[in-house]
């Protein structure tokens, strides 16, 4: 197995997708490419179709598409951790505040903040977000409880606390009801989960990706042409564990099928720069030489909430003499998507975090539908590709240990 180019056109691949930090449902991921598959094939001039999974194993869906004169059949299943998510998300108001108030530190007083803002400045106001935003919402809740205590207190003196600690509660509730608009809980859970262990993988997730590692070894011992895990967000660095674990297993058949990996809108430097991510630092190093492999990392300035066209081996401090991966592209919304459409989304920061998986009204070489469901091989449909010019490569971390 190799990520050499001269290999006959794809007519069956599977795909394994690992999602980011996301507490939904996966067929959220399957109506999302129903859509946006057949609004980029109408766009592109190519046909895709959607039709129910068959057989055991996660949940997925499967694809036929008709592209440039060849009929191509894909098995996508999303590798879930959903309920991870959930379980991480699953606490009081206090205890969010102290998990607000333990994650700033960590990254303060390890000085990767610092180092972050270095790189790419949306990210890092995005993770500062959800602190201003939750210290706003405390402070409004605090000046009702005043408000009312004053108000209240003349009549009913020490017993005005009780109603006015209940309207300050029942706003912050309030809130947290409404943070699927705010998302500020949401990424404030995010960026803990990742650095409760100050970049350790915790337990339970350790066990989930061993897990997905299996999943792709099965598939590498099937008559596909090729095997393509896509990590976007926080599951490109799941990703790059995976197959790094993989690799060393020394098990990939040698006549098996192309291995390819994706990562999209990464955010690898949010772990890779805590003290404690020997694993995920190893890891990266250890792909980044691989000829097993081919590996594409897509971002896009446009996108506030990843690290753009910053190689995360490289930025990371790991990247060994004979690194080869990965090859960093923009996807670059602003000529990839017509005017009318970038000044409709420029602000909608999640929604543009998620502009990978969707379509693009005036495409370029990045087109998730034909990576995914498209004739050629992921190294052969970059294949020649010149890294971007904009990308950051220099080391940026403080931390660079490496497990031996």
């Amino acid at each position: 197995m190799s990520s050499h180019t001269n290999q006959p056109q794809v007519r069956r691949r599977r795909v394994f997708y690992i999602p980011g930090y996301d507490p939904i449902h996966p067929r959220r991921y399957r109506e999302l490419y129903r859509k946006e598959g057949r609004t980029q094939a109408e766009i592109s001039g190519y046909e895709i179709s959607l039709a129910p999974k068959s057989g055991d194993g996660p949940y997925g869906w499967h694809v036929r598409s008709h592209q440039d004169g060849v009929d191509v059949e894909a098995d996508i299943e999303v590798l879930v951790w959903s309920d991870i998510v959930r379980d991480s998300m699953s606490n009081s108001i206090p205890a969010a505040y102290l998990q607000l108030v333990r994650t700033a530190w960590i990254y303060i007083e390890s000085g990767a903040l610092w180092r972050l803002m270095r790189l790419r400045k949306g990210p890092v106001i995005a993770a500062l977000y959800p602190v201003g935003m939750l210290i706003a919402q405390l402070a409004l809740s605090l000046g009702v409880l005043w408000i009312f205590a004053a108000l209240l207190w003349p009549v009913a003196g020490w017993v005005a606390l009780v109603p006015a600690i209940a309207t300050a509660y029942a706003l912050l509730l309030w809130f947290r009801k409404i943070d699927n608009r705010l998302f500020a809980y949401y990424l404030m859970h995010d960026y803990a989960y990742s650095a409760a262990l100050n970049g350790t993988t915790p337990a339970e997730l350790r066990s989930r990706l061993a897990e997905f590692t299996k999943h792709v070894q099965r598939a590498l011992e099937t008559d596909v042409d090729e095997v393509l895990v896509v990590g976007h967000s926080s599951g490109a660095h799941l990703g790059v564990m995976v197959l790094a674990d993989l690799i060393r297993s020394q098990n990939l058949p040698s006549d098996g099928p192309i291995l390819s990996f994706l990562s999209l809108g990464q955010v690898v430097p949010m772990v890779s720069f805590l003290p404690d991510a020997r694993d995920l630092r190893t890891d990266l190093q250890f792909l980044s030489t691989r000829s097993e492999l081919t590996w594409v990392d897509v971002s896009a300035p446009g996108d506030g909430c990843a690290f753009a066209l910053c190689d995360p081996v490289g930025v990371s401090g790991v990247a060994p003499d004979q690194k080869r991966w990965p090859l960093v592209l923009s996807a670059a919304f602003t000529q990839t998507l017509s005017p009318e459409r970038w000044h409709e989304l420029r602000w909608r920061f999640f929604r543009l975090h998620f502009q990978y998986l969707c379509a693009f009204d005036r495409p370029g070489d990045y087109d998730y539908f034909r990576v995914t469901a498209g004739p050629l091989s992921l190294a052969q449909r970059f294949q020649g590709r010149d890294p971007s010019k904009s990308r950051i490569d220099q080391p940026v971390s403080k931390y660079r240990s490496v497990l031996p």
